[in-house]
């Protein structure tokens, strides 16, 4: 149930709405718009009725959210929710990139990607320490020393980090190292995992799983939101259908439908989606056009010599043609990328210690 007060409601009323809910045993989120502050009540609605909620001073009208989505609903918020990452925040006016190789290799693989990626404009840097992979003899990450790796890149670079938690019992220590936690789309309906994200307080970003609907996509969201951690971004990655020519199938449709049903910022992942680099930009251009508050791309110094998504990675130079190239489409719907800067001058390391840097012993 949401509750819209009058233009023009003090803070006083909106502490006399917020005790009688409370008082009657349901939790209350405050959200203020422009012109009214929507007062979201969470808990069994039943207990309101009771309450005479009209007739209390400052309130306009009394609304059910019958959706089974409650709090990631679009009528549960008085306009759209920004998320702060770092600096910035996603679902602002500016277009949020956050790039980085889909695993954390080494250290200096790392901090290089950083540098570039900083320099071309990202806002944040991905990567992986913990690694889901369909085959058991796959790279699967470096575990907690990743997260060391990371943490030291953000240091220097001063980017924030996003990297995936994949088991309840990581949830303490990547958050820990971590600006923002990435549920990938193997997990979107681990239950328990999104329960125990849902106790911090730190930004999720939620993908959606290969198999699952919009709903589906929003109810996991409904998870995470329901113990109290509101700092959602939700992640359309594309979903497996019969078409064998990508890696999944972008379902571009779904950014305008989250963005009409939610006011979760969503953010595309376009190298997940294509699977191929030649992909990445069109995909993204498409993304942005449709409404995506952000995008999250996989890059790496050699991505030939990945240990995992080479084919679907950009390097350095392409990354930063790439960022350039989405400008007009941010500006073309009324937004922004953060601008480039000059990279400092770096000695690149030689390849074949970056890459093998990942199998050497804790």
């Amino acid at each position: 149930m949401i509750i819209v007060t009058r233009i023009g409601v003090t803070d006083e009323e909106v502490d006399q709405i917020r005790e009688r809910v409370e008082g009657a045993g349901l939790r209350t989120h405050i959200s203020r718009g422009e012109t009214h502050t929507i007062i979201g009540c969470i808990g069994e609605e039943e207990r309101l009725q009771r309450v005479p909620l009209l007739t209390l001073p400052g309130v306009e009208s009394v609304h059910p959210v019958m959706k089974p989505f409650k709090l990631a609903s679009r009528e549960f918020s008085a306009g759209p929710s920004r998320v702060a990452v770092g600096d910035t925040e996603v679902g602002g006016d500016e277009i949020t990139v956050i790039a980085g190789p889909c695993s954390v290799e080494g250290d200096e693989m790392l901090r290089a990607t950083a540098r570039a990626v900083a320099a071309a404009g990202a806002r944040g840097l991905r990567g992986g320490a913990f690694k889901p992979r369909t085959s058991p003899y796959a790279f699967n990450g470096m575990g907690s020393r990743g997260l060391e790796i990371l943490a030291r890149a953000r240091a220097e670079s001063g980017l924030p980090i996003v990297t995936e938690v994949m088991d309840t019992r990581h949830v303490e220590e990547v958050a820990g190292h971590a600006d923002v936690l990435q549920i990938g789309a193997r997990n979107m309906q681990n239950f328990a995992l999104l329960t125990e994200v849902g106790r911090l307080h730190r930004p999720v970003l939620l993908k959606r799983g290969m198999s699952s609907t919009i709903r589906d996509l929003l109810l996991a969201a409904e998870y995470v939101m329901k113990q109290g951690n509101m700092n959602v971004i939700l992640c359309e990655r594309g979903i497996r259908t019969f078409e064998t020519a990508t890696r999944n199938t972008f379902d571009l449709a779904a950014i305008p439908v989250l963005k009409r049903e939610t006011h979760l910022p969503v953010v595309a992942d376009p190298s997940h989606a294509g699977g191929r680099r030649d992909l990445v930009a069109p995909l993204s251009f498409a993304a942005i056009a449709a409404g995506a508050d952000g995008l999250i791309v996989e890059v790496h110094p050699a991505p030939d010599e990945a240990l995992s998504d080479g084919d679907q990675s950009l390097d350095f130079a392409e990354f930063s043609d790439f960022m350039e190239r989405l400008r007009p489409f941010a500006t073309a719907v009324g937004r922004r990328l953060a601008e480039s800067v000059e990279e400092d001058p770096a000695v690149e390391e030689p390849r074949q210690m970056v890459m093998t840097s990942a199998t050497e012993s804790p």
